[in-house]
């Protein structure tokens, strides 16, 4: 079973990534560039590179060469949250909204692919399943 599950989680982001770089590259981005416009995108609440380096496990250096460079290239603002001069609230500007259009497509095509000849309760099967390996992992990584 070790095998197997790493395998498969190796698999998921070969053909993850392989869904994503065309877009990175058509667009000149880094990957790590497209990854955090997608993040912000896709995670409104959470739209620090403090929370980015929280929930997606990035190394800080990674994020922030990513936010100056987005910054440069007016894909990106970066403002003071009210009150906290420490955190900067990062958000993708009009000038990224084809980038995250093409983006975001890529993303949908490649879950749909994933999800392929799933059923609606086998959908709903792997979601619970994912959820109890996640809480597990948690748990363990507590101890």
């Amino acid at each position: 079973m070790t095998e197997s599950f790493l395998e498969h989680v190796l698999l998921l982001k070969e053909a993850y990534d392989r869904a994503l770089d065309p877009v990175a590259q058509r667009w000149g981005l880094t990957r790590m560039e497209l990854d955090l416009l997608l993040f912000l995108h896709n995670n409104p609440g959470s739209a620090t590179a403090a929370e980015a380096v929280r929930l997606r496990q990035w190394t800080k250096s990674h994020v922030s060469a990513a936010v100056h460079s987005l910054k440069v290239r007016g894909l990106l603002s970066a403002a003071h949250m009210e009150g906290n001069r420490k955190t900067l609230r990062l958000t993708p500007l009009p000038a990224a909204e084809s980038i995250l259009q093409e983006g975001r497509e890529a993303q949908c095509a490649f879950f749909q692919a994933m999800r392929r000849d799933f059923t609606g309760p086998e959908e709903r099967a792997l979601e619970d399943i994912l959820k109890k390996i996640a809480r597990n992992v948690r748990d363990a990584m507590k101890k």
